[in-house]
């Protein structure tokens, strides 16, 4: 009796440990995933695509783009892996169809210039800006800009001519400054800004020079940048002469003004200004003109 008890004690102690390491396998394997093994990696993952040409400066919408499981190890390291991501940003160079949209698409700092693409039959013209006259310089590769151009007085002379002696006089105390927006919807192939200073190279010091989102805050700081246009040939005299006889301004267009519906390109009708001088500005927006006092003096 004393035997059969053993032999049945430790086919029950046998059994209970097969039990134990039964249920310590079971557990260890619930909560590890697999045996506590590292997790395999995927070999592909969702990646934006382009359905269709996106031309540059356009307004990414969502029938532009689609998104597709795609191989890692052919996928690019900046790529999208969903459309909410590039839906509303505007393509910084041309993206083609089919293929991977990146961070580089829609990059606004300096690229450098390095590889303009002029389109056929245009002229690529520079232009310098500073923060008053280039819209704070943020004015991106891909934008539209139009050019406002003024000219001073004095590049408008009024003259008399004496009919003793022919000779010619100019007439002082008249405004003779004219404003014109001469030039619209020249497209930005390229933008260029000078490298940064020490102090700009700097961050900015805790609680200074970042806005409530704690995104950087623009400064006055007479910051300049090179706005490189595509023009037409006569647009770019426009443009030389202005520089050289003129104070020039470029002004920033809407990039929904280039595009249609369904976002291909088209050029808007041109908005037709008269320009403005002292006198239309007192005639048409009631810029009142000085009286004359006449002051009289005490008789001596």
């Amino acid at each position: 009796m004393k035997r059969s008890n053993r032999l049945v004690l430790l086919i029950g102690v046998f059994l209970a440990v097969i039990a134990f390491v039964g249920i310590a396998l079971l557990l260890s394997g619930g909560a590890g995933g697999g045996g506590g093994g590292p997790t395999p990696r995927p070999t592909q993952l969702p990646t934006v695509i382009a359905t269709r040409d996106i031309n540059l400066g356009v307004t990414v919408t969502a029938d532009m783009v689609t998104s597709q499981m795609m191989d890692v190890g052919n996928r690019k390291a900046t790529a999208f892996g969903d459309p909410s991501q590039v839906i509303g940003q505007i393509a910084r160079r041309p993206i083609k169809a089919n293929s991977q949209l990146e961070a580089a698409d829609f990059a606004t700092g300096d690229t450098g210039c390095g590889t303009i693409t002029v389109p056929a039959g245009m002229r690529a013209i520079s232009v310098q800006v500073d923060q008053v006259s280039g819209v704070g310089t943020v004015i991106n590769t891909g934008d539209y800009t139009d050019l406002l151009v003024g000219f001073t007085g004095d590049k408008f002379p009024v003259v008399t001519v004496n009919p003793q002696d022919e000779s010619i006089s100019v007439v002082s105390g008249l405004n003779g400054t004219s404003v014109k927006l001469l030039l619209e919807g020249m497209q930005v192939l390229c933008r260029q800004l000078p490298p940064p200073t020490t102090a700009q190279a700097q961050p900015p010091a805790e609680g200074q020079g970042t806005g409530t989102n704690g995104q950087p805050t623009t400064s006055l700081n007479g910051q300049q940048e090179i706005v490189i246009l595509g023009v037409t040939p006569s647009q770019a005299e426009v443009i030389k002469f202005a520089q050289l006889d003129g104070s020039t301004s470029l002004v920033l267009r809407s990039s929904k003004d280039f595009v249609d519906d369904a976002g291909n390109p088209i050029i808007p009708p041109p908005t037709v200004t008269g320009g403005i001088t002292l006198k239309k500005l007192t005639i048409d927006f009631a810029v009142p003109i000085p009286e004359l006092v006449e002051a009289i003096l005490p008789a001596r």
